[in-house]
């Protein structure tokens, strides 16, 4: 029975490495599943699907859009695109880029709202933010100076919209109704535009939103080119991140 289970593994990986060169000489083509969060999908993703489809034009692609968190292998799904600080580690992970949170305004809502100088003055403002079940909504900051392991400065805020979309407060910022505290990449255009300008930029929010950007999917011997390129694509055009975004705007 020992030499059968031997023989049988040695087999299986010889079939495996068949299936490799195969796929590396085939032409990319098939169905590739990809979830997203909705908000990065609509605004970051999408835009940078059209170029690798027609580059594999064999290739097509299926968008799942959900804030819900997929199970990968259960519902078939070839590929996440997950905001997290760390990935989960029964996962295969690439690195996209780096993400940062910021505080943003209008510059009209700024002109006419009350001085905002430190942390504790956002109490004064209508702070747009997501909703928080059974605990009163705050916002935790750390002066971009200080070190990593410095205490946070955690203020108690308030305003008028709460809601648990980006886009959505992107949006109620954008019509002057108050501060919005977003990942960079919703507000990465209007920042370039000027329509939204940093507030408290020498701050630094932490507990909001995860800090990188991966793309996933359940580990296994072998990663479909498909999968593989599309992976190798995203990384490309991710490469530079939001960064120049949120410095412009500083």
């Amino acid at each position: 029975q020992r030499l059968v289970d031997e023989t049988q593994a040695a087999f299986e990986q010889i079939a495996q490495s068949f299936d490799q060169v195969k796929d590396l000489a085939d032409t990319p083509r098939g169905l590739v599943r990809i979830t997203a969060p909705v908000a990065f999908a609509r605004q970051q993703l999408v835009p940078r699907l059209p170029q690798f489809l027609r580059d594999c034009p064999e290739v097509r692609i299926e968008l799942d859009m959900s804030d819900r968190l997929r199970s990968l292998g259960k519902e078939g799904f070839d590929l996440a695109i997950r905001h997290a600080d760390a990935p989960p580690q029964t996962h295969v992970a690439w690195p996209l880029c780096k993400t940062e949170t910021l505080l943003v305004a209008t510059p009209g809502y700024l002109r006419r709202a009350p001085d905002l100088n430190e942390p504790s003055d956002l109490a004064a403002h209508n702070c747009l933010h997501y909703p928080r079940a059974n605990e009163s909504p705050a916002w935790s900051f750390q002066a971009r100076a200080s070190r990593a392991s410095a205490t946070a400065v955690t203020v108690q805020i308030g305003g008028s919209l709460a809601a648990n979309n980006s886009e959505s407060l992107r949006d109620a910022a954008l019509a002057g109704l108050g501060i919005a505290l977003l990942p960079d990449f919703t507000a990465q255009s209007h920042l370039q535009s000027g329509k939204l300008v940093q507030v408290l930029p020498k701050w630094r929010s932490v507990r909001a939103f995860a800090e990188h950007l991966y793309a996933i999917r359940p580990y296994s011997p072998q990663v479909p080119r498909t999968v593989a390129l599309l992976v190798q694509h995203l990384r490309q055009s991710f490469a530079g991140g939001f960064e120049a975004a949120v410095a412009n705007a500083r």
